[in-house]
């Protein structure tokens, strides 16, 4: 006679692939938090790993007590998958000049922990003054101070990278709706309580397969877990029986020990759900990660 299944039945035997990459971590501050929010989420909101850009996340706000100018804040990560400091440096400069310099009285700050080297933002953010920018000494950080219409854009001269691990990820098998919005907006407020971690996708509806048809496009849709495409592919889908959704949460960390607790954190809270029906992970034979992370151990 078989047991009773429990809830961590729900968990397949398999494992996330993930990689190594690089992050910068910095504080962001401004005068409101309709400003900060705006600056946080418009820097963070493009998840571009997959198509050569970087990649950022919110890991969380700060009070005013909590950051450099005394001012709201928030942490922000921004990602690369490469080594390649000087192209990392360019495409950070993008998301800093875009979506924070442009918003009204914000400034930013360099968090990084332990880092592994640092980025000097003069050249690519700095020169927004067009030679008129100058460097001062202020609270406790050296920053460049950039002339612009509402004064003034401040920055910190360096930037600490660090390395870590990218791409590692779990999907929940859903039934509805319901369990796929509800539960996984809790399941990204358990992640958010585990320091160093950030989901670059929030609830990604479309998890991808390194193989395509369409190269120039990048990576495209991993079409045996596609519930509508059932019945077209037939016995090559591989969508559960019951299974109406397949929703994908794609979390980076500083370090692997604070990626596991924070995906554990995760799927707890998905388990709970009723019509979570199952919890597995993408991985595609070790070409996409250094790193196996298997589900199961996290639950021992």
């Amino acid at each position: 006679m078989k047991g009773k299944k429990t809830r961590l039945d729900k968990i397949e035997d398999t494992y996330a692939e993930a990689f190594k990459g690089i992050c910068c971590r910095v504080i962001v501050t401004a005068d409101d938090e309709e400003t900060l929010h705006r600056a946080a989420y418009d820097a963070t909101s493009t998840p571009g790993t997959v198509i050569g850009r970087v990649e950022g996340g919110i890991e969380g706000w700060l009070p005013e007590e909590k950051t450099p100018d005394g001012r709201k804040g928030a942490i922000l990560h921004f990602w690369y998958d490469k080594e390649d400091i000087e192209k990392f440096e360019v495409e950070l400069s993008y998301r800093i000049r875009q979506d924070i310099l442009v918003k009204p009285f914000t400034s930013l700050f360099d968090a990084s922990i332990n880092p592994a080297g640092y980025i000097d933002t003069m050249k690519h953010v700095g020169h927004c003054g067009d030679g008129y920018e100058w460097e001062e000494d202020l609270y406790g950080r050296h920053m460049i101070i950039v002339p612009i219409a509402t004064p003034d854009f401040l920055i910190e001269r360096k930037l600490g990278y660090m390395k870590g691990v990218m791409g590692a990820n779990f999907w929940y098998y859903c039934s509805s709706k319901e369990a796929v919005l509800k539960g996984g907006r809790e399941a990204l407020q358990a992640i958010e309580s585990v320091k160093g971690v950030v989901t670059p996708f929030d609830i990604c509806s479309a998890a991808s397969k390194p193989e395509t048809n369409y190269p120039w496009i990048g990576p495209t849709t991993n079409h045996p877990y596609c519930p509508t495409l059932q019945k077209v592919l037939g016995k090559e889908s591989k969508v559960p029986r019951g299974v109406e959704y397949i929703p994908e949460i794609v979390l980076n960390g500083l370090d692997m020990v604070s990626l596991k607790k924070a995906m554990k954190r995760g799927i707890e809270i998905l388990l709970d759900y009723d019509d979570v029906l199952g919890i597995s992970a993408g991985n595609y034979g070790g070409k996409l990660g250094d790193y196996k992370i298997q589900l199961k151990e996290m639950f021992p």
